[in-house]
């Protein structure tokens, strides 16, 4: 049980005065009935929350799907850049939304925003083995002998050592999917350049069950659906360690 007060002040909307005075105002309504003071506590499931009639969504998580842009850093501030945040509006900004993992400035597709530590966590941890999938364009053309270095697994000049990886050729000689079970940064690039064959375009398509919505504009994003939600949390162990710690891709 939670205060109404703090419930609607989580949303990012009102701040706890503002509350106070929506209450004292008799704009707020909880379960059909006029909220009398902003003390009293509901519990957050199945709450049917209302300010001057309009639903006000108040689970403790909230689970975005965006279409993240090129030009854009993965990340929850920057002072150089601009982040993929800044395309929330300003409600969405205050309630501690982050990037499920981190996709280049230049890269596009799929990212997950949310305020759940350990789901995220548990969807980026290569222990989990849960599949990221990329459409990659690259210059030259890619052959058998590329799709046998991924599968076989790659150490880098640097010392990198990459997981054996997925490499999906497709019918245009420059174009792949890849399928990565670890996140580590640049990795796509890296390892492509590595066979001599530098990456010009890459998008992600899928993490583990999560797929881009393709209706989705670049720019967009949507509140995962409860289905998708489910297949997530169906993840094995996803959502059972408390950790927001940051995989980069």
């Amino acid at each position: 049980m939670e205060r109404l007060d703090k419930i609607l002040a989580s949303t990012g909307r009102w701040s706890r005065r503002e509350v106070k005075e929506l209450v004292r105002a008799g704009r707020v309504t909880a379960n059909g009935g006029t909220v009398r003071s902003p003390e009293e506590k509901y519990q957050r499931e199945g709450l049917d929350l209302r300010v001057d009639g309009q639903s006000v969504l108040c689970a403790r998580y909230t689970y975005l799907m965006l279409h993240k842009p090129a030009g854009l850093v993965s990340a929850t501030e920057d002072p150089r850049q601009p982040t993929v945040l800044e395309l929330l509006p300003e409600h969405l900004r205050k309630i501690g939304l982050f990037p499920a993992g981190r996709l280049d400035r230049d890269t596009e597709g799929l990212l997950l925003l949310t305020n759940d530590g350990a789901l995220a966590h548990d969807l980026l941890s290569p222990r989990k083995h849960v599949d990221k999938t990329y459409f990659v364009q690259v210059d030259g053309a890619l052959d058998q002998s590329d799709v046998e270095a991924f599968r076989s697994g790659m150490t880098l000049g640097d010392g990198l050592v990459c997981l054996p990886a997925g490499l999906e050729l497709l019918e245009a000689p420059d174009e792949a999917i890849v399928t990565l079970r670890e996140g580590k940064y640049h990795q796509i690039k890296r390892m492509l350049a590595a066979r001599g064959k530098p990456v010009r375009y890459l998008k992600r398509l899928t993490m583990g069950p999560l797929a881009l919505d393709e209706g989705l504009e670049k720019g967009a994003w949507r509140p995962l659906t409860g289905e998708e939600l489910d297949q997530l949390r169906a993840v094995p162990g996803a959502g059972t360690e408390e950790s927001t710690k940051e995989f980069a891709e």
